[in-house]
């Protein structure tokens, strides 16, 4: 009986995380984000990952929240995600999931640089994708930069890279005018929790002022599903597993970058 009650009360939780989630978008901590005196300022923003899948299988509630409200969203994609042979296949894959997600095909960028090629061991320059990323900001009028934290989710060096690469880029100076934030990563056991880490990622974000951090729900996770899906070389079962208990299907908590 004992264990009944305790798979009871999780399944219980998980539906009231949903719900949470379905019905909280008047959420003051949500909406917030990119509010200035309660007014919303459209941004140029550029979302900068390693590989094709990491912005569905890490940063869809981000997306679904900048493309709802309209601002205007670029993704540069740092490599083909080439290690098995794929590039070109991961390539075209990125494009549909990125359809799905509502980001327009023209401001959707994948690099294919030789000293940037997708691979544990395979350490990226940062010097190098500073200067990569100084060219985007540059063309497109970028105003805010969304990346991986230091540890980058996984752990996995091409996402560490990424976020360093965007430091240097902020500490070299050009990007002084920029606005960056980095996606918290978080504990094996929270980052399998599914819906019922929006409870612990919200009161985390609670307890930082809204100018440091934010908490996004994911108002829309069946979309996730569908944009990953689109990654079909990748949509192997324990991806589709990751994608129902990973908590980044459904928040993602935003910290902002500090620089010097």
């Amino acid at each position: 009986m004992a264990w009944m009650l305790i798979v009871g009360s999780l399944v219980l939780a998980w539906i009231a995380s949903l719900c949470k989630i379905f019905h909280g978008s008047s959420s003051s901590f949500r909406n917030s984000f990119l509010n200035t005196g309660g007014t919303l300022r459209k941004r140029n923003v550029l979302l900068i990952v390693a590989h094709p899948d990491d912005e569905s299988m890490f940063f869809s509630p981000t997306i679904t929240f900048l493309t709802s409200r309209g601002h205007n969203l670029h993704v540069l994609c740092l490599s083909m995600g080439d290690a098995d042979g794929k590039g070109n296949i991961r390539k075209d894959e990125l494009y549909q999931a990125c359809a799905i997600l509502k980001v327009p095909l023209q401001q959707v960028k994948i690099m294919d640089h030789p000293d940037l090629q997708d691979g544990f061991g395979r350490v990226w320059n940062h010097t190098l994708l500073a200067k990569i990323i100084e060219g985007e900001i540059m063309s497109y009028g970028i105003d805010l930069i969304i990346t991986f934290d230091n540890y980058g989710v996984s752990g996995h060096c091409n996402h560490r890279d990424v976020h360093y690469g965007v430091c240097k880029f902020l500490h070299n100076g050009p990007g002084n005018n920029i606005e960056a934030w980095e996606l918290v990563s978080t504990n094996i056991l929270r980052k399998y929790s599914g819906p019922l880490d929006i409870w612990l990622s919200i009161i985390h974000a609670m307890q930082h002022s809204g100018e440091v951090m934010h908490c996004l729900l994911n108002e829309q996770p069946q979309k996730s599903f569908l944009a990953m899906a689109q990654h079909s070389s990748q949509w192997v079962w324990f991806r589709k597993l990751f994608v129902a208990f990973s908590s980044y299907t459904y928040v993602n908590t935003l910290r902002k970058i500090k620089y010097m």
